[in-house]
C-alpha cells in the first residue's frame, strides 16, 4: 500500500493541450480521450509549451483508440 498512498499524496492535476493547468485529474469532460495527467510538482517543472507538448500526444493517440500513452521524455515521471 505504501505506492498508492504515495500516489495519492502527489496532487495529480490535469493539463490542457494549450499547456495550462486545468484542475484535478479524473475532471475530463471527455471521458473517450480524456487529457494529460501529471503530478502537480512534476506539471509545475515542465514549461506551459513542454505540458501542451505532453498533453497534445496523449489526445493524438486517444483520438485513434489508445488508452495509454507514454509521456514525452521531459514529461516522465520518475517515483
Amino acid at each position: 500500500m505504501g505506492q498508492l498512498k504515495q500516489w495519492r499524496e502527489q496532487n495529480w492535476v490535469r493539463i490542457g493541450t494549450d499547456g495550462k493547468i486545468k484542475g484535478p485529474c479524473g475532471t475530463s469532460k471527455d471521458k473517450k480521450n480524456p487529457d494529460r495527467c501529471l503530478p502537480k510538482r512534476k506539471a509545475l517543472s515542465l514549461s506551459q509549451s513542454e505540458r501542451a507538448k505532453t498533453a497534445r500526444k496523449k489526445k493524438r493517440a486517444g483520438s485513434k483508440g489508445k488508452t495509454v500513452v507514454a509521456n514525452t521524455k521531459k514529461a516522465k515521471v520518475r517515483s
